[in-house]
């Protein structure tokens, strides 16, 4: 077996997704790769999560010990005591490896409302049913979602005074699937490479309502958000570029203290068996995959928190950093 290796028996507790999405995909590759080079009787549990808060949460707590969250830069909230963190920082979260992956948090708005911007919005007053993840304190979508709503001043006081609401579902699919039944007038929503995202805006007239550079500012200067464009032409209904909140990339997480050379060992699987993840997404354009590849091991590298010390041995020793 080539790379490096531990003779020892290992238990790895994983905190992936709701079980169907990547992050279970990243952590079942992981395993199999990890478990092949350590000792014969090691072990892998992999748990359901949202992928949200709670992975940095259940890494705090000790329930697992490798956990994965998106956006990358969302984790530094959690170091830093930002946002649900305020007063409750979790410092000694330490990152293995970034998995690019390009997104894009999207508001549309059923076209017959005639709103195509948040000032729009604001002066027509309309009585908007909008689709959006749970804002639960686990769910990083529903998180962004709501203080961009609230910093553009669309929040949900205010949308219920105008007789509308937020209808709230977990998944970023759950959310699609209300739109498209008609069931909401809108939808606020990441995962923007998938079927259905195409397939609601194939079957119904939506309207994809650009950020105001200053809420996005707001939430930079507040977060350390960033922002980003939806090029033009990722939709038909776009003639050009959608100014948005960027919601890129995954990022594997553990704790400070997992021993250096177990660190070094899941680096290097991550890495340098990239391949067996890469196969799995190919069958997709790369700006159409969950996963962006060719997977970059220098773009690997670059996390939104510091790298755990045996992670950034390896990137040093393969000259990645």
């Amino acid at each position: 077996m080539n790379g490096p290796t531990i003779a020892e028996s290992i238990d790895l507790r994983l905190r992936g997704d709701w079980g169907m999405a990547n992050f279970h995909r990243v952590c079942g590759w992981l395993s199999q790769e990890a478990g092949e080079r350590t000792g014969p009787n090691s072990k892998f549990l992999i748990s359901n999560g949202h992928g949200g808060f709670d992975a940095a949460q259940a890494l705090a707590s000790r329930e697992v010990d490798l956990a994965i969250t998106t956006p990358s830069v969302f984790a530094r909230m959690a170091t830093q005591g930002l946002g649900p963190f305020e007063g409750k920082p979790i410092p000694e979260l330490r990152a293995l490896a970034v998995i690019p992956q390009r997104d894009r948090l999207v508001l549309a708005i059923d076209a017959s409302f005639g709103v195509t911007s948040f000032e729009e919005l604001r002066q027509a007053r309309p009585p908007l049913k909008i689709a959006v993840s749970c804002d639960d304190g686990r769910n990083h979508i529903g998180y962004a979602t709501m203080r961009l709503m609230e910093a553009a001043g669309v929040g949900r006081e205010v949308l219920e005074s105008w007789g509308g609401a937020f209808i709230e579902r977990q998944r970023p699919d759950q959310c699609v699937a209300v739109a498209q039944a008609g069931e909401s007038d809108a939808v606020f929503q990441e995962a923007i490479m998938t079927p259905w995202w195409r397939e609601l805006l194939a079957s119904r007239n939506m309207t994809l309502i650009p950020v105001e550079d200053q809420v996005l500012s707001t939430l930079q200067a507040r977060y350390g958000w960033a922002r980003a464009e939806l090029p033009a032409g990722y939709f038909p209904q776009l003639s050009e570029p959608l100014a948005t909140l960027d919601y890129s990339d995954f990022v594997v997480m553990v704790r400070e203290d997992m021993p250096e050379d177990l660190a070094h060992l899941l680096t290097w699987c991550l890495v340098e068996t990239r391949e067996g993840l890469e196969r799995q997404y190919r069958h997709m354009p790369p700006d159409r995959s969950p996963v962006t590849y060719p997977l970059e091991p220098r773009r690997m590298a670059m996390a939104a928190i510091d790298l755990h010390p045996g992670a950034a041995r390896y990137y040093r020793e393969a000259g990645h950093i």
